[in-house]
């Protein structure tokens, strides 16, 4: 009888142990996940200030492209007004449409181009998109680390008593897939 409890006690001790090496487990890779988002976040951000700049010293130039600013600003204030983490992706995909749309007219003005204020601010904005790119990647990395452990076993037998739930990783929007259209009248 002695020896049955001895087992009982044991077997009872090591599922205990392996619950709460799952549970820790799952709370390190969502947090993982949260901090990814939020460097993407402070990234999205800082594209987010140059914009009005860039729109600004575009306008300078190419005063009757109206339509294109207004998709640019339409779409920043989209990303400002985003709450969750999933709005903002699908609103910053739209964002990243509306500037190739800006960076597209850009190429029409050659005086525009050969401006060292827009020059700069299009470096700037090309290095934030670097940085966004690989934000991207790292948050994609910790969804999928996360997403494998709470659907593979033994995590999915524990993920759902203790409320771990898929999380969406970042995509490309179908837009993406294609060059934006630009004319000049």
């Amino acid at each position: 009888m002695e020896i049955a409890l001895i087992v009982i006690v044991a077997v009872i001790l090591i599922v205990a142990i392996a619950l709460i090496f799952l549970y820790n487990n799952f709370v390190q890779l969502r947090n993982r996940i949260d901090n990814a988002w939020a460097q993407v976040d402070v990234q999205l951000q800082r594209r987010l200030d140059l914009i009005p700049n860039l729109v600004e010293t575009v306008k300078g130039y190419a005063a009757h492209e109206s339509g294109t600013f207004e998709a640019v600003t339409k779409a920043r204030s989209a990303v400002m007004n985003a709450g969750t983490p999933e709005e903002k992706m699908a609103a910053d995909n739209i964002l990243s449409g509306t500037l190739k749309s800006l960076f597209a007219v850009s190429e029409a003005y050659p005086q525009l181009k050969a401006d060292a204020n827009f020059r700069e601010l299009q470096a700037e904005l090309a290095g934030t998109e670097d940085k966004i790119s690989y934000m991207r990647q790292s948050f994609n990395d910790c969804v999928l680390m996360y997403n494998n452990a709470i659907q593979t076993f033994p995590g999915v037998l524990v993920a759902g008593m203790f409320g771990f739930t898929e999380r969406q990783a970042f995509s490309a929007d179908e837009g993406a897939k294609t060059a934006p259209k630009v004319s000049f009248k």
